[in-house]
């Protein structure tokens, strides 16, 4: 982890793309501003985290899904 301080009104630019921007430092708060291509998806961490589990929750079928499923699989077999 590269780790810089920077002051209010301070940047950092990451691949010619994407520019960090300290707005503002209040106490334990501070404010940053990012500029990145339309294309680049941005997340606060916690939200990141919620949508790979998400991501993870949907790719596993659920017991009773897959049993309904299963039953249908048998129906059109039968007939």
């Amino acid at each position: 982890m590269l780790v810089l301080s920077r002051k209010k009104g301070e940047s950092i630019v990451i691949q010619d793309q994407i520019e960090v921007s300290i707005l503002s430092v209040e106490g334990d708060t501070v404010r940053v501003g990012i500029s990145a291509p339309a294309h680049i998806d941005i997340f606060r961490k916690e939200v990141y985290l919620s949508i790979q589990e998400s991501n993870r929750e949907s790719a596993i079928p659920a017991p009773a899904n897959l049993e309904a499923f299963m039953q249908k699989i048998k129906k059109i077999k039968k007939n």
